[in-house]
């Protein structure tokens, strides 16, 4: 009993001092690469990077003390931190601490979830999510998580757009206007050490090995330049009055809100007292506000962007500061400092008298020193209700991906896995993740496979991990300061490749060609509406349980016939003749109240269509359960066959179904002489009489009947 609610206890059985080295030296490995991998992945997920080291800090070790899997390596994953993002963007901007707040939520629900779904034992629940979606979904999220990462390549900043593909078509316009060619070349160079690397010796951290050796060129060479300037700064009056102007509209954005708020609230209170005048006054008031704050929205976005493209050469003076001017416009007998420089333009109205200004690369920055305060994120229903699909959604999509990824390593070691204990793991990793201001992780493919290279014995390799991180978040974060976003951009668009399985498609397709197509939808529903991907996997399992219940309902029946080597197959697939006297009717699946119909149609068609037939048999093997209509259904079926002139049959009913059969009047109606063991029995039995009259030369069933028979 306590090795179920403590499952690292047994760990230590016949455990020594060679499997606390293995752990350990396991525990530093997986660091490694989770310390730069959870930095990127935090801002894949509209985070600041240091988020992804608090996010690496709590769930690994809790995650592993509480699961099943002992090389299972959980933290933050690209899907899951995407999927994060997306859920997020419409209640508040990244990064604000509004957006931060939900975040650390967000993981908290999907913890609760997860515990309730492990503690209930409901680990099947999963299986919603159907292989075909899965692999569309996270094909297509592959995709998009790479092109979002385009902007950080490029040095460029857009606007995020209503859509994603609207967001990368802003992208290449912006780097086609202008790209930072440095940064660029920061991730270009850091994608060639890791992919050189992982050729040449998998066993080296590639990514630590990028990430360190461009932070240090990055440093060296003074790849960040910033600056702070005045408006008096800025020579050109066309750019002083757009500046004035974003300044403008961006600055009355907030009291339209707090307007709009006001008129939200009187619209509850006047439905609250059923006041019709009410309602409609506060309602026309609401939608105004809406107008309002729609256009200026739209007016300050247009001058964002156009501040965002405005290319400015800086000339210094004589007390050290510099004059800027629009670039090919520095006037005769002046020269710059030979960088481009480019406004910080954010949400926010721009501080004229402190303008922010770059001319060199974006870099990770300060990262708060020391570990996250340890409280409970506040809690706030409304936002829950809005969060709840999402927190689902993520819930099993973060449990499929460390599930799967536990069943093949489980595979390769031999260990038992409990599904529901892996919930419960995952579960309370994300929640003491909240508690420690973590967003939602699940299991990594990459760090897993990390883990069982370097042969950890045990989960305890995840607390090393943990330490690990503990110890970067007290001394090292220095030591980030200049690691280019381009660098980390790069780490996430490696990672991601390995998610890309065009193969899956066709392997779907030749199983079943509607699993191949619900996979081809999913990936083209979750690209079409990025970036609100629950979309595409909310498609994805309509078109599978459509698929499901279709099936159900209409399963599938085959007439058999006696095949060259004496069995009974499928007539129509075979091409085999069929007896004209009787007819065999086997009916694959469970006969209950969506399909029992299905059945009556075959039988009162096969009536209909065969003139002679004296017999029908029912094989009833296929059959693997039956309700109170499926048995109303064939009670009817045997009065209706039988008011025909034609007998009925049954072989090969199984316990279940015969219970049914007993419990009813079903044995009585069709006689107990009428059901028999096995297909072979049956029809020796009913032969004979249904050939009486028979002008048959040679029946496709007489063969059979005479080798049983002898």
């Amino acid at each position: 009993m306590l090795a179920k609610v403590f499952p690292f206890l047994a760990w230590f059985k016949n455990y020594d001092k060679a499997s606390l080295q293995l752990d350990a030296l396991s525990g530093l490995t997986v660091a490694l690469v989770l310390i730069p991998q959870s930095m990127a992945y935090a801002q894949l997920a509209g985070l600041p990077a240091y988020y992804g080291l608090y996010a690496s800090f709590l769930p690994p070790m809790i995650a592993a003390l509480f699961g099943s899997s002992r090389q299972l390596a959980t933290g933050p994953v690209a899907v899951v931190s995407l999927m994060t993002a997306a859920s997020l963007s419409p209640l508040a901007t990244a990064g604000s601490p509004g957006y931060i707040s939900y975040a650390i939520l967000l993981a908290l629900m999907v913890g609760l979830f997860q515990l309730t779904l492990g503690l209930l034992r409901l680990g099947l629940v999963v299986n919603f999510l159907s292989h075909p979606v899965v692999n569309g979904f996270t094909n297509a999220a592959a995709i998009i998580i790479a092109s979002s990462q385009l902007s950080k390549m490029f040095g460029v900043s857009v606007d995020t757009a209503p859509h994603h593909y609207e967001t990368i078509i802003h992208v290449v316009k912006a780097a086609v206007h202008y790209t930072h060619w440095p940064s660029l070349l920061m991730g270009v160079f850091a994608f060639g050490v890791m992919y050189g690397l992982k050729w040449l010796s998998p066993r080296i951290p590639n990514v630590l090995v990028a990430v360190v050796i461009t932070t240090l060129v990055s440093w060296a060479t003074g790849f960040q330049h910033d600056r702070n300037a005045s408006i008096e700064d800025i020579a050109s009056p066309a750019v002083r009055n757009l500046i004035e102007q974003f300044n403008t509209a961006s600055s009355s954005l907030p009291s339209l809100a707090e307007g709009r708020t006001q008129f939200g609230e009187a619209l509850d209170k006047a439905r609250q007292r059923h006041d019709e005048i009410g309602v409609l006054d506060a309602g026309h008031h609401v939608d105004v506000m809406n107008l309002n704050i729609s256009r200026l929205q739209e007016k300050a976005h247009s001058y964002r962007e156009r501040i965002r493209a405005i290319l400015l050469a800086g000339v210094p003076q004589a007390d050290g500061s510099l004059t800027f001017y629009a670039r090919g416009a520095v006037p005769d007998g002046m020269e710059s400092d030979g960088r481009t420089w480019r406004f910080k333009v954010g949400n926010q109205p721009l501080d004229t008298g402190n303008l922010k200004m770059t001319g060199g690369g974006a870099v990770v920055g300060s990262i708060p020193k020391g570990l996250p305060s340890l409280d409970m994120p506040p809690i706030n229903v409304g936002v829950m209700l809005h969060l709840l699909p999402f927190a689902a959604i993520i819930s099993l999509l973060g449990f499929m991906e460390a599930i799967s990824i536990a069943k093949a390593m489980a595979g390769k070691t031999g260990q038992r896995l409990d599904p529901n204990q892996e919930l419960i793991g995952q579960g309370l990793g994300n929640l003491f993740g909240a508690i420690g201001k973590s967003y939602p992780t699940s299991g990594s493919f990459s760090r897993s496979a990390v883990n069982l290279q370097a042969r950890a014995v045990s989960g305890l390799s995840s607390v090393f991990t943990s330490l690990a991180v503990v110890i970067v978040l007290l001394f090292f974060t220095p030591l980030l300061y200049h690691l280019p976003q381009s660098v980390l951009a790069a780490v996430i668009m490696m990672a991601v490749i390995g998610l890309l399985n065009v193969s899956g498609f066709i392997h779907a397709w030749k199983a079943k060609w509607y699993d191949g197509a619900i996979s081809i939808i999913s990936f083209v529903g979750t690209m079409v509406f990025a970036p609100h991907l629950d979309k595409g996997i909310m498609i994805g399992v309509a078109l599978s349980l459509m698929v499901f219940l279709y099936k159900s309902m209409r399963p599938r029946v085959v007439f058999l016939s006696r095949s060259a080597d004496e069995e009974l197959r499928c007539a129509t697939t075979h091409g085999l003749k069929e007896c004209p006297y009787v007819t065999l009717v086997r009916f694959d699946g469970p006969l209950f109240f969506a399909n029992a119909s299905y059945l009556e149609d075959t039988i009162t068609e096969i009536i209909r269509s065969k003139e002679g037939l004296n017999h029908i048999l029912i094989a009833a093997s296929g059959i693997n359960d039956i309700d109170s209509s499926g048995e109303e259904t064939l009670s009817l079926l045997v009065d209706r066959v039988r008011s025909n002139g034609i007998d009925i049959s049954m072989s090969g009913v199984n316990e279940a179904v015969m219970e049914v059969f007993e419990r009813t009047h079903f044995l009585a109606k069709i006689g107990e002489d009428h059901l028999f063991p096995t297909l072979d029995k049956a029809i020796v039995t009913i032969h004979e009489s249904a050939h009486t009259h028979s002008q048959e030369a040679d029946c496709p069933l007489l063969t059979a009947c005479r080798l049983v028979k002898a």
